[in-house]
């Protein structure tokens, strides 16, 4: 489909739909559209992947916030928007696949639980499927991490420490000790598969007994269980690039859960937060700041200092330069983490009037005020002349309803 459609649109829901209507229109549609239930229909197929890819985005707190503000562009690369690296509106059929499975009580995998971790969809993955000896792919992770302005701005490089699933050390992935003997799963008869048959769908999904591995384990590893997995300590080195926004995600290939009985691992997915500056903020590669200014520079004109997160710059303010005024100087905002351009800064200026006069500054003040004409105020020569015509007319209503 070249053109996406509005996600409520395809689920046929209201934008104010709530996340047990979302899921209802979601298995609707996709117990129509099922690759299984329509065998060699590509159209079906689109219809599958569309409604899927759409219910994982409102079945998000995350994902549906962004797209109710920015649509499908919340999640186009590089869009100055926080969607940074990667992101939903690209799924495939063995995503589609995975994720409806997921939703409705199938296999598919995901991450484990916890504060900073969970499973993730479409451009976040998810844990692979199984092969028939049990091997699996790890479950792809979520990691959020909080940075400075300054960080976001030049680029840093953080370490991130994390525990992770993966094989255990002490049975390297069998999940037996090293004496036991393992048999064959009489529930799967050793495929490590067992079908679920949901309506007009046939769902394959691990074998409930034996996880997938179509083994039974006697004596499992004392210290794993028999899981043959375990959490373990991991310490990554993450290059943050310059130029990223809250929302940004960075991968990092084969960090994720580690796959079971040797199967790939998955990856780690970092999102990053952006605290907010006390000076600076920013809209994509833009950054804004405000300056006061004195208030004869104001009147005069003159040249002032101004910061930009590339170090003070010389700004040239125009004679008569009103509260407000927004000054972009090009080029001098933050790097584009993609596309190699660079952003603009945007001054505004406020004008602050002096305190604490007294003596001659206090009299020279007073002075001016007595030399300025009510012509060199546009603003308020407008006002007066505005709130005249209200009189004027307010006037001419009273007259005409004293009239008999």
């Amino acid at each position: 489909m070249s053109q996406k459609r509005d996600c409520y649109e395809v689920l046929g829901l209201d934008r104010g739909a709530t996340e047990d209507q979302v899921k209802k229109a979601y298995r609707k549609l996709a117990m129509k559209y099922h690759p299984d239930r329509n065998p060699g229909d590509k159209d079906a197929e689109e219809k599958f992947k569309e409604a899927t890819e759409c219910y994982e985005i409102l079945s998000s707190a995350e994902l549906r916030q962004r797209y109710d503000q920015f649509g499908w562009g919340a999640f186009e690369r590089g869009n100055g928007r926080g969607g940074g690296f990667g992101g939903a509106g690209h799924i495939d059929l063995e995503e589609a696949m995975r994720a409806f499975a997921s939703a409705f009580g199938g296999g598919g995998g995901g991450g484990f639980g916890g504060s900073f971790f969970e499973s993730l969809f479409g451009g976040m993955g998810g844990g692979g499927g199984r092969d028939g000896d049990g091997r699996s792919r790890g479950a792809d992770l979520r990691y959020d991490l909080e940075i400075d302005f300054e960080e976001a701005a030049f680029g840093a490089k953080r370490e991130l420490t994390l525990d992770v699933v993966e094989d255990c050390a002490a049975c390297h992935g069998t999940g037996a000790d090293g004496k036991s003997q393992r048999e064959t799963c009489s529930a799967c008869g050793g495929r490590g598969m067992v079908v679920q048959n949901m309506g007009f769908v046939h769902v394959r999904q691990p074998c409930p007994r034996c996880g997938g591995t179509g083994e039974i384990i006697r004596h499992p590893c004392r210290k794993c269980g028999g899981a043959g997995r375990a959490k373990a300590a991991r310490t990554l080195s993450l290059n943050i690039p310059a130029g990223v926004d809250t929302g940004s995600r960075m991968r990092l290939a084969g960090k994720g859960e580690g796959g079971a009985r040797g199967g790939p691992p998955g990856d780690l997915f970092v999102v990053l937060h952006v605290r907010e500056h006390a000076l600076f903020s920013r809209e994509g590669a833009d950054t804004h700041c405000e300056i006061p200014i004195p208030f004869h520079i104001a009147a005069l004109g003159g040249e002032i200092q101004v910061p930009t997160v590339r170090g003070d710059v010389p700004l040239k303010i125009p004679a008569g330069t009103q509260p407000g005024k927004v000054f972009v100087l090009r080029g001098l905002g933050l790097p584009e983490v993609r596309g190699g351009g660079t952003g603009d800064h945007h001054v505004a200026v406020t004008i602050e009037v002096p305190t604490g006069l007294h003596g001659n500054a206090a009299d020279l003040l007073a002075a001016f005020g007595a030399a300025v004409k009510e012509s060199n105020h546009p603003r308020l020569a407008a006002l007066r002349k505005k709130a005249a015509a209200f009189f004027s007319r307010k006037k001419t209503l009273d007259s005409t309803q004293g009239e008999p």
